[in-house]
């Protein structure tokens, strides 16, 4: 740490870092001008930064500009086990190759706190209508990833700096955000702002807090971990300004997907944003959880609100400490982080939010950003008079209706993180229950919070009795649902889905609802408030008016409206005063934080890698094709796509069935049906994910048409020049076998979703040499380069159709690559033609360019260790 600014913190035994001289230094009366993320960012410079460079990083700040990287170093890296788990299958590939070369493997360590939570890997296999649903699934968890687990508990031995939550204690952003961020670090004797890169796309969750939180993907964090700085250039630092307050009965889900549509048409997309003004004020930090959490769903990098006395309310509420609370409120105070203290603050763009004006919303069909007022349904087509007669036909029969919702789930850290979203549907079930009206026997539905303080409240208020009438039974504590890890249906449930062709549907309190991802065997997905969840599970259909039409009768035979079961603000309000309680949260975290005792066991620096693992295996990323040359040049399409390519089009999480490419391999190892998993479980061995390249069943590859013109629908390429078209992974094999370099093509938004490696680790393995897209999400990019593709983009208003780009071209890439230099895609035709088409080399600071030409991340990492090394 640097000595120059260095100060003692009024009333405390600590030191800090005052930013706030060096910005006035700088340029006098600069510091009441800079946003919140701005004088974070500052404090990191002072602290941290090379001191001969101070000035000209703050000047990037100062003056908005964009013309010089800075260094960021955050405080610590949070993981999940599923990109955890393979960014340290990642290290411990690492520390081989390291000793293959002479070097030390037991060396090779992260270098900043790393917690992983081992929170991803459970499937809701039994229902929550089980009374044995916690331990069942609990069981399968086990049982299904015993290597996984064996790995990760190495890990938690061999590597320093490695904390590990096991599995069945709550999904990584929930304790984040209500235990593990202090929101003020204490180091060597220094106070300065927490911050975290997380691998999830939802680690701003823990903005809400005030701490600047980003997802990142496994290859930046490993990079991060290993106490490299993540280099960056100023931000674009939009002010969010919220006034009124949402009206009674609205609750945090409806805000955030009104304000997602709305941010999303504002185009936020890789901004940092600072929700500020009355509204904002008046909002709880659980409301403001909700907002912060979906951040990745409108595109932005971070979603910050800043610290003020609902943040220390929240901080006493969840059990930290007293001094942990004077400290948030001292050091935001002195170093001018205070709610009150960005009055003054400056922003390129303010946009302007009315809470008031937010209605009873959904999302859906497809995407989080496609909000849905439940006014709406009937104009959206959604809700159909005729079609809801047509079900209530079906269903005397015996039959389930089209559009029958056969997943109903309160899922996901977006709401269960917010006490007033799980009250509202505890208290909806009780009344629901009290009006005798139940679940319809094809839905299956779960509570799966995010962290074990839920239950604690729940049975604190009495409503978990009610819940589990419902179906409602908690079934674990892990990102389940949201995630595709919904697990399987009943099967004659769907063996009717498949034999009647039904239209089927789920509605989960989540963030994410893309086609595909939820189940199989839901053709589509809407996102709901936790109490619109439970009445969809009542109702059992989408077709019809949620709004208006009855969910059932009474004992009377009294029809039942949403209106009659819907709980009032004030009652909301009163349970969560009465039920949520501070001692809750200590119960939880005391036990789950305390050190552990080390076995006394000594293990060795490297991984005994098992030959016949579907789950762990020595990565490849330092052999084979990836120890070649790119060369840019004779490049084919394996794919031309279009706009809002998702990371689950690239490499999908959910469920592994035996058909699939996948499938057919596991079944090859001896792995039973039933214990396929999800392709997210299987990502620590590269040739069981390899083949999840491009598996989702929705892909639409313009390279592969029907008869009359369309797109065909599937996991489909056409091999080239032999016009042959076939699954994707026989493609890629095909490719692999020839040595062919490719390219791919696509439209808009490329990459968005989820913080996924094997997006970016799948196509490289492939033979991908480079894609060329519209534009790019901000984590898949650095995805990219941290795997050595290099991501180019089309100038502005140029797509493939400008250049009618149908996959029989083959593509070379010629000019320097330096931060965002232009260079040429040089087309050729089948028919002899060349077409030289000007590209952005999205390689946006020295950083990226240093990377990418070593090979990526990891290649960087070992010609840099070796060379210390060797050097000492």
């Amino acid at each position: 740490m640097n000595s120059q600014h260095r100060k003692p913190l009024p009333g405390t035994q600590l030191d800090w870092y005052d930013a706030r001289a060096a910005v006035e230094a700088l340029q006098p009366g600069a510091w009441a001008t800079l946003p919140y993320t701005a004088r974070v960012h500052a404090e990191n410079i002072v602290r941290r930064a090379d001191p001969a460079r101070i000035d000209d990083y703050l000047g990037q700040l100062v003056r908005r500009e964009r013309t010089l990287d800075f260094p960021w170093f955050p405080a610590r890296v949070v993981c999940h086990d599923i990109l955890g788990q393979t960014a340290l299958v990642d290290l411990a590939g690492l520390r081989d190759a390291i000793a293959d070369q002479g070097g030390d493997p037991a060396a090779v360590n992260p270098v900043v706190p790393v917690q992983l939570i081992v929170d991803h890997s459970l499937a809701v296999e039994c229902g929550g209508y089980d009374p044995q649903a916690f331990e069942k699934n609990r069981a399968i968890e086990d049982r299904r990833n015993e290597d996984r687990f064996h790995f990760i508990e190495w890990t938690r031995q061999a590597f320093k700096n490695v904390d590990v939550i096991p599995p069945g204690n709550g999904i990584m952003h929930q304790i984040n955000l209500e235990k593990m961020s202090p929101v003020i670090y204490v180091q060597d004797g220094v106070a300065f702002p927490d911050t975290c890169v997380g691998t999830d796309s939802h680690t701003p969750h823990v903005d809400a807090l005030g701490v600047i939180a980003i997802g990142v993907g496994g290859l930046e964090a490993e990079n991060v971990m290993l106490g490299r700085a993540s280099w960056m250039r100023t931000p674009e630092i939009v002010g969010v300004e919220l006034a009124g307050r949402p009206a009674p009965g609205i609750t945090a889900t409806d805000v955030v997907l009104a304000l997602t549509e709305f941010l999303r048409q504002q185009k936020v997309v890789g901004a940092y944003l600072e929700f500020r003004g009355e509204g904002a004020a008046a909002l709880t930090v659980g409301d403001r959880a909700t907002i912060s959490n979906m951040a990745p769903e409108y595109g932005a990098t971070a979603a910050m609100f800043f610290i003020d006395d609902n943040t220390l309310d929240y901080l006493r509420l969840t059990g930290r400490t007293d001094e942990q609370v004077a400290l948030v409120e001292t050091y935001a105070k002195t170093a001018g982080l205070w709610a009150s203290d960005l009055a003054t603050a400056q922003y390129e763009r303010t946009l302007h939010f009315d809470l008031s004006s937010v209605v009873r919303n959904m999302a859906g069909p497809s995407n989080p950003h496609r909000r849905l007022p439940t006014s709406a349904l009937a104009e959206r087509g959604i809700a159909d008079e005729a079609k809801l007669a047509a079900g209530k036909a079906e269903e005397a029969a015996g039959l389930m209706p089209d559009g029958a919702v056969i997943i109903a789930a309160i899922t996901s850290c977006t709401n269960t993180s917010n006490p007033r979203n799980v009250i509202a549907a505890g208290l909806l079930a009780r009344n629901a229950v009290a009006k005798g009206l139940a679940r319809k026997p094809w839905v299956k539905t779960s509570l799966a919070p995010g962290s074990k303080a839920v239950q604690l409240y729940l049975e604190e208020s009495g409503l978990l009795p009610d819940l589990e009438q419902l179906g409602f039974g908690i079934v674990a504590f892990a990102c389940t649902t949201c995630n595709g890890m919904s697990g399987a249906l009943d099967p004659k449930i769907q063996q009717e889905i498949i034999e009647r062709d039904l239209y089927a549907t789920a509605v989960l309190s989540g963030n994410r609802n893309f086609d595909g991802r939820i189940h199989p065997y839901a053709k589509q997905a809407f996102l709901a408030s936790p109490p619109l969840v439970i009445a969809y599970a009542i109702a059992g259909t989408v077709r019809f008016d949620i709004e208006k039409d009855p969910l059932g009768v009474d004992a009377e035979g009294n029809p039942v409206t949403l209106k009659d079961l819907w709980p009032s603000d004030e009652e909301i309000d009163a349970v969560v005063k009465a039920s949520v309680k501070p001692e809750q949260y200590r119960a939880v975290y005391g036990p789950m934080f305390k050190l552990r005792v080390e076995s006394g066991e000594a293990v060795s620096p490297l991984y005994d890698w098992r030959p016949m693992s579907t789950y762990i295996r020595r990565p490849p990323y330092w052999e084979g094709a990836l120890a070649g040359e790119r060369t840019l040049k004779g490049m084919r399409p394996l794919a031309v796509l279009g706009d809002n390519i998702t990371t689950d089009h690239l490499s999908p999480s959910n469920a592994i069935l035996a058909s699939s490419a996948a499938g057919e391999y596991l079944a090859k190892m001896g792995l039973p049906e039933e214990d396929f998993n999800s392709y997210a479980t299987h990502r620590g061995d590269h040739l069981t994910a390899q083949r999840a390249t491009f598996a989702n069943p929705k892909l639409l590859n313009e390279m592969v048409r029907n008869e009359d013109g369309s797109v065909r629908q599937g996991s489909l390429a056409r091999i080239e020049p032999d016009g042959q078209v076939t699954r994707m992974w026989e493609a890629i094999e095909t490719y692999m076998d020839r040595k062919q370099p490719l390219i791919i093509i696509a439209g808009a938004d490329y990459g968005q979703g989820s913080s996924r490696d094997w997006a970016a680790k799948g196509v490289r393995l492939a033979g991908v040499e480079a894609i060329v897209a519209e534009g790019f999400e901000r984590i898949h990019r650095t995805n990219l380069i941290g795997m050595g593709v290099l991501p180019l983009e089309f100038r502005s208003g140029d797509t493939r159709h400008t250049y009618a780009i149908d996959g029989t071209e083959t593509f070379d890439v010629v000019g320097a690559r330096t931060p965002r230099a232009t260079l040429t895609l040089v087309i050729r035709r089948r028919n002899g033609e060349v077409v030289e088409v000007p590209v952005t080399c999205r390689l946006d600071s020295d950083e990226e360019v240093s990377i990418y030409e070593a090979g990526g991340v990891l290649q960087r990492f070992a010609q840099d260790f070796l060379a210390e090394n060797q050097a000492a």
